[in-house]
């Protein structure tokens, strides 16, 4: 409140004139006995019951008359604003909402989140919606949703702004503002809208400005939403290895957490607690021996974005392990170290952990650590180690078999089961090359196939090939490579080795391909472990999966959705967290941590002409005045009234 407009409410204290004055009007006078007076007869006091009944009404009146004159002066100082749309020549308007559900707008700015003062935007511009206008609404958090779709109904509209829930996922501004502009244009509306409800930290501050073409409008009329902000800093991971956790921090460009404390709580209880030394993005905590399982890190004190300063603790977070069975002296390189396969993986940087490994373990329950094994022109494999393969193949597995000289000379007894079952036979003679038409897994690089110029190959038994999917096929129709399904998991099988001696193959851009899809099939096999908020876990070849999330700090777990599609699961993770899945009955963990461009929280440009005043802007709500300035005129009137009434009375 202003110093004005407290002045003009202090007229209010003079309220203690009329009281005082009727408490002095009421007083009585002393009483004088005069002999004579008993001479007298007696009179009732009508003259008194008059004076009585002009004193409450006035009294009433005039008191009525300061707290008004009180008002009045204050409320030229109050006032209520909220948000306007204008019409172009009083058309009806199709309007779409962008509203940013992103981590950022977790901010706090003033007495409320940057969130909550869009919604509240949000609420204001759809109360002066009126008949023949739509409305939609686009949630800007990746992946962009449509929450609502166009319509004129206002109350599925109010329905769905009070359904709005922030989230942690990243920003995606230029796909909202496309997804956005694509709704708008089916609208039969003349006067097109585009609302951007956002603080335009999407992590790319440095990309040109924000626009959408001539035939739509864009609007950016919170402009203070993408005010600067405040330093902020995130754990980006907390890992725990043993008895220690490894906590790392992101934070904000010129930001430190140095002089912040990190703590590991079990569940409500703080077990270990280090000072950020200065200059350090990370710290190593030693947990006692007995601490659970669902362990949380927390930085503090808080700053500008609460949400990210705190994450779960993942067990083993490097969960993409990778198994490769290769002879490294058959799949020698000329300037030496590992065989091309593993460094071909290591280029792609796909955070996957690679472990070569002599054999394959006996055992299914041993290659539960992986997620996905590479058999790299193997001579076969022991009857124990097909049992395990193909138990590990049909719970989810996925493996990856190049088949060569080796393969086809294995030893009497070693043979590949029900991951391949025939005989492989090798063949010193073999086509040019691949028929790019045929190999759409590849891609664009397909075409890379058509001259590998191979030293020989091997043919697959019918037997093999029957019922499995040709992924790419030889100039001659064979295939080159194909996929053989078993239970939930696959077999990618190729007819040509990873070595330099046999083809060029392990150079030409499809063998990326071919590892990347492979590493893509490994995630989805049981999905990646941890991911960004905003991302999904995915997970394939199971009938039932069930999820929940319980955010950091809360004992309480929410029930999330799985979404089926060609037998593939995909549970959305919105926010920082820890996931539970059921798959197929049995328990899971899965992790979703900060989106790290959420940090930066300066905002991007905006093209100039979506501040332009003519399309709406703040306007006064409220403004008093002249209801107050009414009243007190009518008890002016009042009081002339009051008045004459006493007067006739008494005569």
């Amino acid at each position: 409140m202003s110093f004005a407009t407290a002045l003009a409410l202090a007229v209010g204290l003079f309220v203690a004139a009329p009281i005082a004055a009727h408490l002095l009007r009421r007083r009585r006078a002393g009483e004088v006995v005069l002999p004579t007076a008993r001479l007298l007869s007696t009179t009732p006091p009508a003259a008194r019951r008059r004076s009585a009944l002009e004193d409450r009404g006035l009294f009433v009146v005039r008191l009525l008359a300061v707290v008004l004159l009180a008002l009045l002066g204050a409320t030229p100082f109050v006032s209520c604003s909220k948000l306007a749309l204008l019409r172009k020549d009083g058309a009806s308007v199709a309007m779409v909402l962008v509203v940013d559900d992103s981590l950022s707008m977790s901010a706090t700015s003033g007495d409320e989140t940057r969130f909550e003062r869009a919604k509240r935007a949000a609420r204001e511009l759809v109360s002066a919606v009126e008949p023949g206008d739509s409305v939609a609404i686009v949630l800007a958090g990746r992946e962009v949703r449509v929450h609502l779709s166009p319509t004129t109904d206002r109350e599925a509209i109010d329905k769905a702004i009070a359904a709005l829930e922030p989230s942690h996922r990243p920003t995606d501004l230029e796909d909202a503002l496309r997804i956005g502009r694509d709704l708008l244009r089916r609208s039969p509306q003349a006067d097109k809208r585009l609302v951007l409800l956002s603080d335009l930290a999407d992590g790319h501050a440095d990309a040109p400005p924000l626009d959408v073409d001539s035939d739509v409008s864009l609007w950016t009329p919170i402009p203070e939403l993408a005010a600067r902000s405040e330093a902020d800093c995130a754990i980006r991971s907390a890992e725990r290895l043993g008895d220690r956790v490894d906590v790392a921090f992101v934070c904000t460009e010129g930001a430190t957490a140095a002089g912040r404390a990190v703590s590991i709580f079990d569940k409500k209880t703080e077990i270990a607690k280090e000072q950020v030394p200065d200059g350090a993005d990370s710290v190593a905590l030693k947990v006692p021996e007995g601490a659970g399982n669902a362990l949380d890190a927390v930085l503090s004190p808080g700053d500008a974005v609460a949400a990210d300063d705190a994450a779960p603790v993942v067990e083993h977070a490097r969960d993409l392990s990778l198994a490769i069975v290769a002879d490294a002296a058959a799949a020698h390189v000329e300037t030496g170290g590992p065989p091309p396969v593993e460094r071909a993986l290591a280029a792609l940087g796909l955070g996957a952990m690679t472990k070569p490994v002599a054999t394959i373990p006996e055992h299914a329950e041993e290659l539960a650590a992986f997620a996905g094994m590479i058999l790299d022109d193997p001579p076969g494999l022991t009857p124990e180690e097909r049992r395990s393969a193909a138990e590990w193949v049909e719970g989810g597995g996925t493996i990856v078999l190049s088949l060569g000289r080796r393969a086809a000379s294995a030893p009497l007894g070693a043979g590949f089961g029900d991951l391949l079952p025939g005989v492989v036979r090798w063949s010193s003679e073999a086509p040019a090359g691949a028929t790019p038409a045929s190999c759409a897994f590849f891609g664009a690089s397909a075409e890379s196939l058509a001259e590998l110029a191979p030293k020989g190959r091997v043919s697959i038994d019918h037997e093999a090939v029957q019922g499995a999917e040709v992924l790419c096929a030889w100039s001659d129709g064979a295939p080159l490579l194909l996929r053989r399904r078993i239970g939930r998991g696959s077999v990618l099988v190729s007819s040509l080795p990873f070595d330099l001696d046999t083809s060029d193959l392990p150079l030409r851009p499809a063998f990326l391909v071919l590892l990347d899809r492979f590493v893509e099939h490994a995630r989805a096999r049981g999905g990646s472990r941890v991911v960004e908020a905003g991302e999904a876990f995915v997970v394939h070849g199971f009938d039932k999966v069930e999820a929940s999330l319980q955010p950091v700090g809360s004992e309480r777990a929410e029930t999330l959705p799985a979404v089926q599609k060609d037998g593939t699961f995909r549970v959305a993770a919105p926010r920082i967290g820890r996931y539970s899945l059921s798959l197929d009955g049995s328990s899971d963990v899965r992790f979703a941590v900060v989106p790290e461009g959420e940090v930066d929280l300066r905002p991007r440009g905006v093209a100039q002409r979506a501040a332009d005043p003519s399309l709406g802007g703040q306007t006064r709500e409220l403004d008093a005045s002249p209801y107050v300035a009414f009243a007190l005129l009518a008890l002016l009137v009042l009081e002339l009234a009051v008045r004459a009434f006493s007067q006739g009375s008494r005569a």
